[in-house]
C-alpha cells in the first residue's frame, strides 16, 4: 500500500505530492523528490540536517520522538512543537497522508 506525501516550500508557495511505499523513511522520499534536506549523517541521527515540520493535524499520528531526536531538534533552526527529523520517520499505510514543510534553513552540527 501507499502513503501520500505532502512536500511544502519553506515559503508556503509550493507543494508537491509524492506517493512512497508503507516502510520507506521520510528522508528518503524526500531526497529521492529533490527536496532540500541534506541528511549530513546519512540517517544515523548524529545531526538535524533532515529537520521537517509536520502538518498539525499529521503530527499526533506519528510514534512519540525518542529522546535521542529530540536532544539533536533541541540543535536545529526554526524548530516547532511539530519538528521531527525525517531520517527517524518510517511511512506506515495507516498514516494515508503526511504533510511536511521544509525549514527555511538546516544547520550542520557535525562541522563537515
Amino acid at each position: 500500500m501507499s502513503v501520500k506525501v505532502r512536500f511544502v516550500s519553506a515559503d508556503g508557495n509550493e507543494v508537491r505530492e509524492v506517493e512512497a511505499k508503507a516502510g520507506d523513511r521520510l528522508l528518503e522520499v524526500a531526497q529521492a523528490d529533490g527536496q532540500p534536506l541534506e541528511g549530513t549523517c546519512e540517517g544515523q541521527m548524529a545531526c538535524s540536517t533532515c529537520h521537517v515540520i509536520v502538518a498539525a493535524e499529521d503530527f499526533d499520528r506519528l510514534p512519540r520522538a525518542s529522546v535521542e531526536e529530540d536532544d539533536l531538534l533541541d540543535l536545529a533552526t526554526h524548530v516547532t512543537r511539530t519538528s521531527r527529523l525525517a531520517c527517524q520517520i518510517l511511512l506506515t499505510e495507516d498514516l494515508g497522508t503526511l504533510t511536511v514543510r521544509i525549514p527555511p534553513e538546516a544547520r550542520n552540527m557535525q562541522g563537515r
